[in-house]
């Protein structure tokens, strides 16, 4: 049975397509088998899937606290913004440790139903409201924020579009804090590459990214890696006890298996190669 909250969003891929999940890269290839079958994948089923995450991507509250550490000078009540807020789990940190207000925007309801639900569990509605809304059209005025965040969801518009078309928003000395895809090598293997170059072109290396932090007017004020826990303990390895029931709820279905295989495809690549990639925080702050 499908889980209430998950709308009836269908997506019908072409042969090749990056879907940018909200918290997370998740890549999904819709592929001939060899019956030459075309998948259609469901944004429904993604969001079934995600949202039984505590995190809908590499992350963890020590990690959030720790880029909120690298902002100062915040006005006593800020202003700001989740961008692909998932379930909420870096929202609550953030709401947890300032004393602003946060509009959190996701565009799956799903996601924003059950984070509706966690800051009511937490008695945070007066600091969080969630909406149900795209990072292409933010419901902000011009320099109306002190702090953009932005966990897992910026390579969705691409880092340097995200940087400038967001930057809008943010108020002259107020923060953006992101986290991207990222090389951490400048040479790596053949299988690594390719398996990126396929599915986001737009990884790079850390100062090509801060480079275009500065292109879109922003002062690099900190950039740190992941660390492998907030990937393993954190996304991963629940990962597995999800995929039996998620089965039986879509009844096994070829698309569900589809999906899963590329899961199964994506953890193996990190277990393989994670020393060559991972996810980096860019804290910026606007000239």
């Amino acid at each position: 049975m499908k889980q209430e909250g998950c709308r009836n969003t269908v997506f019908k891929p072409d042969d090749r397509l990056l879907i940018v999940m909200t918290k997370t890269i998740l890549t999904i290839t819709a592929m001939k088998d060899k019956h030459d079958i075309i998948f259609d994948f469901n944004l429904d089923m993604i969001c079934d899937f995600f949202r039984d995450l505590d995190r809908q991507g590499p992350g963890s509250r020590e990690v959030t606290l720790r880029a909120l550490s690298f902002i100062t000078g915040l006005p006593d009540h800020p202003v700001m913004a989740d961008i692909g807020c998932g379930t909420g789990g870096q929202t609550v940190t953030l709401a947890e440790n300032t004393n602003g207000t946060i509009t959190a925007i996701d565009f799956l309801p799903g996601m924003i139903e059950y984070l509706n639900n966690r800051i009511r569990n937490k008695g945070l509605e007066h600091k969080i409201t969630g909406i149900v809304g795209s990072m292409f059209e933010l419901p902000f005025s011009e320099n109306e924020l002190d702090l953009l965040w932005a966990e897992g969801s910026i390579s969705n518009i691409g880092f340097g579009r995200g940087m400038r078309e967001w930057g809008r928003y943010i108020r002259p000395g107020g923060y953006i804090a992101v986290t991207e895809a990222t090389w951490f090598t400048l040479q790596r293997p053949e299988p690594i590459a390719r398996y990126w170059n396929d599915n986001y072109p737009g990884i790079d290396t850390t100062s090509h990214k801060t480079a275009e932090m500065e292109e879109a007017g922003f002062m690099p004020v900190a950039t740190f890696a992941l660390e492998e826990s907030c990937w393993r303990d954190n996304f991963y390895d629940p990962m597995p006890g999800l995929f039996e029931p998620f089965l039986e709820r879509h009844g096994h279905s070829a698309a569900a298996q589809q999906f899963l295989e590329r899961m199964r495809e994506e953890i193996d690549y990190y277990e393989r190669y994670s020393e060559y990639f991972g996810y980096t925080f860019y804290i910026g702050r606007k000239l």
